[in-house]
């Protein structure tokens, strides 16, 4: 059988989309649209037949935009935009396609290290993107953007999701990016050159009458090991107390803050998934934690793998919670590489805290309600006297 290069590339993506191109194998059927026309079986045909007949309107409407576009077609950004789309159909902020390159810049973002302008961001619940902090010494600092500054376009682009705009906003070092931002209710648009951003998620300090003092600013892989080194220091000075800061921490990667908590609290149930068919996946902690009392602090853009740790140590009792209720971001991604370097990232589960309290959409409200930085660090450290 014969099938044109056009009529091809749209059964690929068809295929791709409904999964039937794992029959034949998605890297031979991408070499194969590289010639004018491919020979198939006659099984593998009436396979594609039927996704034809399913995605007929798809080839309809990709004809259309290819004959009466005003200017040239790219097929390789139509088919980004098919994935993108069909991800945008879940109405799900977390799940998306990601382009090879797109993928390449998320995944160092997990490291600690990569190429950007050195800003830590949050997606508040009306869909702004507000600045946490910006990274000492990075591009971002050193133009004038500061905590509370709203994001709102990367090189003129706005984008709909936190994932989606981190990537935009990364990229190779010594490569530019025009930030439009709003800082105190005014519009500013300014161009960054990125350069190399070396993140410490982990930093320490004594506070008075011999407190202790942790902040934790994400959850990324080296996270755990940095905080059980100023753990061990705080417990080798013999502290009172020990202060955690978690408040505008974003979350992570889930076994950073599940080690964390792992350290933190004793013997129990650290947090549980389930997905839509009911099965659960248990992360569980040992006996061993730390004899430091000690408080976490968290606020409303405390979310996702802080709220694991948040929702495990105020069920287990194994510490005190100050400060106010977090973002309630309660569901956990599946990421998976395509055999092109592109990938998927979709929401699989949904976690719960020990005792069965659903996170997602509702948050962890803390043991104490505390509103405004300075009396919610006052606040644990009276906690600990």
């Amino acid at each position: 059988m014969l099938i044109n290069k056009k009529k091809f590339i749209i059964l690929i993506v068809a295929a791709v989309l409904i999964g039937a191109a794992g029959t034949f194998g998605i890297q031979q059927l991408f070499r194969a649209a590289n010639i004018g026309s491919v020979t198939i079986s006659r099984s593998e045909y009436s396979e594609l037949k039927a996704v034809d007949a399913k995605y007929a309107k798809l080839e309809k409407i990709w004809k259309l935009v290819d004959d009466n576009y005003y200017k040239d077609v790219n097929d390789d950004d139509l088919e980004n935009g098919i994935y993108k789309g069909l991800f945008a159909g879940l109405n799900d902020p977390y799940s998306e396609y990601m382009t090879k390159d797109e993928y390449s810049t998320w995944k160092s973002s997990t490291t600690g290290e990569f190429d950007g302008i050195g800003i830590v961001f949050s997606e508040k619940k009306d869909g702004t993107f507000v600045v946490n902090s910006t990274v000492d010494g990075s591009p971002a600092q050193k133009a004038g953007v500061k905590s509370g500054d709203k994001l709102l376009k990367a090189d003129g682009k706005k984008y709909k999701n936190a994932d989606s705009l981190g990537a935009a906003l990364r990229g190779k070092k010594g490569t530019k990016v025009k930030l439009t931002y709003s800082h105190k209710g005014k519009t500013k648009e300014i161009t960054l050159t990125r350069d190399t951003i070396v993140t410490e998620t982990v930093s320490s300090k004594m506070l008075s009458g011999n407190i202790g003092y942790i902040k934790i600013s994400a959850f990324e892989e080296n996270t755990s090991e940095d905080f059980n080194k100023a753990l061990s220091k705080m417990e080798a000075k013999d502290v009172k107390g020990l202060v955690i800061d978690l408040r505008n921490n974003g979350g992570g990667l889930v076994e950073s803050s599940t080690d964390i908590a792992d350290r933190l609290m004793g013997k129990g149930v650290i947090t549980y998934l389930q997905d839509r068919n009911g099965k659960k996946e248990y992360y569980r902690s040992d006996a061993k934690k730390t004899d430091l009392p000690y408080v976490l602090l968290v606020n409303g853009n405390s979310a996702s793998a802080t709220e694991i740790l948040t929702a495990a140590v105020k069920d287990s009792g194994s510490g005190k919670v100050a400060g106010t209720r977090t973002y309630g971001k309660g569901v956990v991604q599946s990421t998976q590489e395509l055999g092109d370097g592109s990938a998927v990232k979709l929401t699989i589960m949904q976690y719960f805290s020990p005792q069965g309290h659903k996170i997602n959409k509702k948050g962890v409200t803390p043991d104490y309600v505390v509103k405004g930085s300075s009396a919610q660090l006052k606040k644990a450290v009276e906690l600990l006297k």
